[in-house]
């Protein structure tokens, strides 16, 4: 069954392209032996991060990939879902793939995080701070924050509410481990120095400054700076990350499955870059606890050494559609035990969120 339903943010959440306040999301699930496989689409309302939208990746699940499935049978997760015949589109594959990997980790009795090769029984945790009115909303923010326990603080930033803002955070924090995400905000030509001025507030990394297919000008950027450059919206697949460590355009690389095509090219990307050096740490999209759980399986394998954007339940939602919610505790993140993902859809709250569905059947 595939779905849309409608989750209002706790709060405001603004980065460089634009504010959110709910969200429009799609959930799958696969039934299988008396099982369900669930999975969410991380597209947005707007092509703003991506191409992709709700209303597109519906599309393509619902006219294409979904009745594609059903005409096929697969033992294993890793390769079910692939559709090496459709371009593109694979924020809507991952869709597919995930619920794939989440039925096969409960065929087989298993935590998804298990079934991926993840290790670790906890995960630390950073907070993404959206974009804030002045520095004063910002540091009342990060105070916040902090106070409870996040082992890493990220500011969203674009042009005009940038160097200052951070250097507010920096003098007061002089210790924390502290980044900047612009969300593709910047150009090489004309931002430069603002960049380079940020090279002076000791962050752990600035994430995707400039566009995301400027290979070529984050290589430019990070040889101008001390400051590691992180790639986000650049790297789609492990073909982009290799071409990315080749041509040095940066030094670390976020992994987001929805992203990628799922979780098999997030494995992939993860393995390739433990190999180079790089490392790599779980990014976050907005998800619902059915999306984060997926991204704490990923987060268990041993080359995610910096905390991601898997905060608490409540730091998004007044109330979660998973049971157990997700919870940070001293900047981690317990790793779920259960099979699969681990953790239980609450039906009764989805249904009343739900705004349309349809059900796929052989």
């Amino acid at each position: 069954m595939l779905r849309e339903v409608l989750l209002e943010l706790a709060e405001p959440f603004e980065i460089s392209s634009g504010c959110t306040t709910t969200r429009r999301t799609l959930l799958l699930t696969l039934e299988g032996d008396g099982l369900e496989g669930w999975s969410e689409c991380v597209a947005g309302g707007s092509p703003t991060y991506s191409y992709e939208t709700v209303d597109t990746a519906w599309h393509v699940l619902a006219r294409w990939l979904l009745p594609d499935l059903l005409r096929h049978e697969a033992d294993d997760a890793r390769h079910l879902a692939s559709a090496p015949w459709l371009r593109g589109h694979p924020m809507a594959r991952a869709t597919v793939e995930m619920a794939t990997w989440d039925l096969e980790a409960k065929r087989r009795g298993v935590p998804l995080s298990a079934l991926l090769g993840g290790r670790r029984r906890e995960v630390p945790v950073g907070v993404s701070v959206g974009i804030q009115r002045d520095a004063d909303a910002l540091l009342g923010k990060v105070d916040e924050y902090l106070a409870e326990g996040y082992a890493r603080v990220k500011v969203k930033i674009k042009p005009g509410r940038d160097v200052e803002m951070l250097a507010a955070v920096r003098n007061r924090y002089p210790g924390v481990s502290l980044t900047a995400d612009a969300n593709s905000a910047y150009n090489l030509s004309t931002d430069l120095d603002v960049l380079c001025a940020l090279d002076e507030l000791s962050l752990a990394m600035i994430e995707q400054p400039l566009g995301h297919e400027d290979l070529l000008d984050h290589a430019a950027l990070q040889r101008r700076m001390a400051t590691p450059i992180c790639l986000d919206e650049s790297i789609r697949s492990a073909g982009d990350a290799r071409l990315a460590i080749h041509i040095g355009s940066g030094a670390i690389v976020n992994i987001k499955p929805g992203r990628v095509g799922g979780l098999a090219a997030s494995v992939e990307i993860h393995d390739l870059c433990c190999a180079e050096g790089w490392p790599v740490w779980c990014g976050g999209m907005l998800e619902s606890g059915i999306g984060r759980a997926h991204n704490v399986a990923l987060a268990a394998l041993p080359g995610f050494t910096l905390p991601g954007d898997i905060s608490s339940s409540r730091r998004y939602w007044r109330e979660d559609i998973v049971h157990p919610e997700f919870e940070m505790r001293n900047g981690s993140m317990a790793v779920p035990t259960g099979p699969g993902i681990g953790v239980t859809p609450r039906m009764g709250r989805i249904e009343a969120l739900t705004v349309r569905k349809e059900v796929f059947a052989p």
